[in-house]
């Protein structure tokens, strides 16, 4: 397919914040994490996703949420999402004034079994009052199908289970989808079946990819993407965030390698890469280790030896 196939500018939302920190098991201050968003949205991220309103039994690291909210300087033109998985979440991420609420559901009825305890459906049912909340206060709604190109406890996932998540999304009042690679095991060519049944749905501008590197794959299944057109993707600066389903293995895709790939196509960003690369050296000094982004050590080192 040709170059003039693929979109002219992608929007990258910045999962690093909440979903790359939200693993890591020594606490991040929440000033670090203040800084990270204000660096973030200093390179030219406008979309942020901040935090999590979960409970600090289950997610210790998103405990200080009304914290890290209350000290962004927000800028004209971002987006700050929180997750919010029940109403007493929303209560919170209303009073942070946030701009988007993230929910969730899976594609895969043995992962939602094992992680929440219900089948998908009625999981989509207990976020259909969060949905509605959102939306009766001007707060977009986001929603996240986990598990879309493979499943860690029952393997492979169908495209019809795939299909019917995102209808069941939508009917409570979902606004926008992202299709997520949770576990890394996707290849371009499933990923193309699985958007197009997205797409069958969901309008091309809100419909994104969450794609995590564990088999190497992320870049290629993002340029599968932009070969449909698609053009919003979710990315974590610096790599963070791992695959809790693989040991070792890496987690999100870094924003730094998908800046280049996308800058590497002409495709506009509006994201300085220099900057993106600071950020992403600034949060991985804060936890004591090299970024995970291939890019950013490449430009680090470079700039070592200029």
């Amino acid at each position: 397919m040709s170059l003039t196939a693929f979109p002219t500018h992608v929007t990258l939302v910045d999962v690093g914040p909440r979903d790359g920190l939200q693993n890591e098991s020594q606490p991040v201050p929440a000033a670090a994490k203040i800084e990270l968003v204000h660096r973030l949205q200093a390179a030219g991220l406008r979309q942020i996703e901040v935090t999590s309103y979960v409970s600090p039994k289950w997610v210790p690291q998103m405990a200080d949420n009304a914290e890290v909210m209350a000290g962004i300087q927000r800028q004209a033109g971002v987006r700050y999402s929180v997750l919010t998985p029940n109403m007493k979440g929303f209560e919170g991420a209303l009073a942070a004034q946030a701009d988007e609420v993230v929910i969730f559901a899976a594609a895969s009825e043995a992962f939602s079994q094992r992680n929440i305890n219900c089948s998908i459906a009625e999981s989509i049912e207990r976020f259909r009052p969060v949905a509605e909340a959102a939306r009766a206060h001007g707060m977009k709604v986001r929603a996240a199908v986990s598990c879309a190109l493979g499943c860690p406890y029952q393997g492979e996932v169908s495209l019809d289970t795939v299909e019917e998540v995102v209808q069941r999304l939508l009917d409570i009042g979902t606004q926008h989808v992202g299709v997520a690679d949770t576990i890394g095991v996707g290849t371009a060519g499933r990923v193309k079946a699985v958007m197009a049944r997205a797409l069958k749905h969901v309008p091309l501008a809100e419909l994104s990819g969450h794609f995590h590197d564990t088999y190497g794959q992320a870049l290629t299944n993002i340029y599968a993407c932009l070969e449909m057109g698609i053009h919003t993707f979710d990315a974590s600066v610096g790599g963070l965030g791992g695959c809790p389903y693989a040991k070792g293995a890496t987690g999100n895709v870094a924003t730094e390698d998908v800046v280049y790939l996308l800058h590497g196509q002409g495709i506009q960003t509006g994201i300085d890469l220099d900057a993106l690369v600071d950020a992403g050296a600034y949060i991985s000094g804060v936890l004591g280790r090299k970024p995970v982004s291939r890019v950013s050590n490449a430009l680090l080192a470079k700039r070592q030896t200029s």
